[in-house]
This record gives C-alpha cells, sequence and structure tokens, in this order.
C-alpha cells in the first residue's frame, strides 16, 4: 500500500502527460491569444498563408485535373491529398467518415498540424510555463516544428503532381510566426 501511495504521489506530481492524451481541438482554439498583438498575431499571419487555404485548394480546376491524372476522383475525399490538405488526418482530425461541422474544424493546413494536438497546450497557463521553459513542450504535445516537420508534406517523391524541390531555408521565413521578443 505504501508502494502505491508514492507512485501515486510522483504521477500526480508530474505534469507530464502520456501522448495518447493529446486530441486535435482546432485551429480556433489558438485564436483566442494567437491574434493578439501582444502575443504576435500569427492568426492573421497563418490566416493569409497557403497553409490556412490547402484543403480550398483541392477544389481547384488545376488540383482536379491532376488528381484524375492519377487515378483520384476527387482530391477532397482522397486519403492521399487529404494527409497533407487537413490537419490531424486519421489521428483524430480531419477524417472522411466525421461529419462536416467536426472536419471544418480541421480543412487546412491549422496550428495543430504543425505544433501537434493542441488540448494540453492550448491553456494560456501553460504556455506561459513553455514560453518560461516551466514546462517541456513535448511533455504537453507541443511540436517544436523544424526542417523535418515540413518535410512530411513537402518532400519529393510523394506522388503529388504539386509537389517541387523544398528548399527549408527560403520557405520558412515565408510563414514565420515567431512570439514577440519580450
Amino acid at each position: 500500500m505504501r508502494l502505491f501511495a508514492v507512485l501515486l504521489g510522483l504521477m500526480l506530481a508530474s505534469p507530464a502527460l502520456h501522448a495518447g492524451d493529446f486530441k486535435y481541438v482546432g485551429a480556433k482554439s489558438c485564436k483566442v491569444c494567437h491574434k493578439n498583438k501582444k502575443y504576435g498575431d500569427q492568426w492573421t499571419k497563418w490566416l493569409n498563408g497557403p497553409h490556412a487555404k490547402a484543403f480550398e485548394s483541392l477544389k481547384t480546376d488545376k488540383a482536379k485535373e491532376a488528381a484524375a491524372q492519377l487515378g483520384i476522383d476527387d482530391p477532397t475525399k482522397s486519403e492521399k491529398c487529404l494527409v497533407c490538405h487537413t490537419t490531424g488526418f486519421g489521428q483524430g482530425g480531419y477524417a472522411l467518415d466525421a461529419k462536416p461541422a467536426h472536419n471544418a474544424k480541421f480543412e487546412g493546413v491549422g496550428c495543430e498540424a504543425c505544433h501537434g494536438p493542441g488540448s494540453a497546450y492550448k491553456k494560456l497557463t501553460v504556455m506561459k510555463k513553455i514560453s518560461a521553459g516551466e514546462y517541456k513542450p513535448e511533455d504537453y504535445g507541443m511540436v517544436v516544428p523544424t526542417e523535418q516537420t515540413c518535410l512530411q508534406c513537402h518532400a519529393t517523391g510523394k506522388g503529388c503532381p504539386f509537389e517541387k524541390e523544398f528548399d527549408f531555408a527560403k520557405m520558412y521565413p515565408q510563414i514565420a510566426h515567431p512570439l514577440p521578443e519580450k
């Protein structure tokens, strides 16, 4: 019994969660703070960039023609396309069998596509502690994106007719949205 009490105490003292505890919540959950100029207005940068429009791009004539060349009837319903043009595809985010209201939260490449499922780090108190170095981002499901994060979709050889050589050093500054200096 005493060992159980010690183990329980250790578990409760640790803020770390388990990977299965992280759920996709949708980009609008980030908007509350990240549309604020004080915190850098990352929302507007994302909203006006290509990632926010990634799902919509699948509806264009150009996308439909490219999909037809690959034997895909509808790029908005193809796993091959959705894995890179939606957020959390097949992982609790966008899903082929989900209701439209659910999927609407995950259309496009939202915050969580690059930063990981946000259920545990979306709270301001957690974000402040991550920012201050008191919490490790990964303990809350947060990913600090690297070139490898981008290459999950922007790699050549995936079969996408729109793929082109990806130059991380050139492209990253176009979408960068850092927090302001303290």
